[in-house]
């Protein structure tokens, strides 16, 4: 079974093309949609890998997974994410010239 790599997006070019990159292998291309769908591979990453990304994941896309031998999409699991600092912590992070907040440092 192949390796699967989630796409991420990156942004939609001034050529309306979207940018879309592989944060595990360094994968790029750009891509832009009908009517005239083009992919441009900018950077080729591991091509042993099957690369996917989903904007908003809904039945057409779900069909095209399937089509493609990958099975019904679904939310991927993220890590949770990270406590904010304390006070504490924030007045530590000042004190060593962190600006947290994006506020000057104390």
């Amino acid at each position: 079974m192949r390796v699967i790599h989630e796409m991420k997006f990156v942004a939609r070019l001034a050529s309306g093309a979207d940018e879309w990159s592989c944060p595990a292998c360094g994968r790029r291309v750009t891509l832009r949609r009908l009517p005239e769908p083009e992919l441009t591979v900018l950077d080729p990453g591991d091509e042993s890998a099957v690369h996917v990304g989903v904007i908003e994941p809904d039945a057409h896309a779900t069909a095209a997974a399937e089509k493609y031998g990958l099975g019904p999409v679904q939310n991927i699991p993220r890590p949770p994410t990270p406590p904010a600092p304390d006070a504490a912590d924030r007045r530590w992070l000042a004190e060593i010239g962190i600006d947290w907040d994006g506020d000057a440092a104390a």
